[in-house]
């Protein structure tokens, strides 16, 4: 007889309630919420609402990416007062119940930011690194409050933005190839990025 477990792990069973909402009268604020959420300690990042969402109301992309951007924004700035003002009480309790959020994960961004500051937060806001883990901690070594604002901007704008211009232009057809390749694209274009910014140092 075969004992093992046929449920889904705890994560896929948040991923299926978050996107349940898509298809709810609220799954406006359900984006809004969840972008919020992500930025400080919730697991599934917005983009999966997001994705949902516009495909079932693609004259709305603008509206969507620009509530997913806003949210997530501002959660980047209540996980960064968590980091300024809070972390000695409650670092267990992230280590302990949030996915991803390591000591040697914290540790290793602490040392990121003494040369990359800025990029740190973008590069995370753009891509699939955790971003929890980058506003908490730029709170924790009090990373220049304007800086870390228009890197969040700049980068969970661009994000949000982008997948919900591909899902607006090209509808359901794109969906396969973002679940495959954006984020292997968005490391690919923010490697190069960084590198022509340290080529330019380099020479000049």
């Amino acid at each position: 007889m075969n004992t093992t477990s046929t449920r889904p792990n705890p994560i896929r069973r948040l991923y299926d309630w978050v996107l349940r909402w898509a298809w709810t009268p609220h799954g406006q604020v359900a984006l809004g919420v969840l972008s919020f959420a992500e930025a400080s300690f919730f697991p599934i990042p917005p983009d999966v609402l997001l994705i949902a969402l516009v495909l079932g109301a693609r004259e709305r992309w603008l509206r969507l990416a620009l509530i997913c951007s806003v949210a997530s924004i501002a959660g980047g700035l209540f996980g960064y007062a968590i980091g300024w003002g809070l972390w000695a009480a409650v670092d267990q309790w992230f280590y302990t119940y949030v996915p991803g959020f390591t000591p040697e994960k914290f540790g290793k961004v602490a040392e990121l930011y003494r040369e990359w500051d800025f990029w740190v937060v973008f590069v995370a806001g753009f891509t699939p690194i955790p971003y929890k883990i980058i506003t908490i901690t730029a709170g924790v070594f009090s990373l220049n409050l304007p800086m870390f604002i228009i890197a969040s901007a700049v980068s969970r704008s661009a994000r949000f933005f982008l997948v919900a211009w591909l899902l607006h232009r090209y509808g359901e057809p794109i969906r396969s190839f973002i679940d495959r390749r954006f984020n292997l694209l968005a490391i690919a274009f923010t490697a190069l990025l960084i590198g022509g910014f340290v080529l330019i140092k380099a020479v000049l």
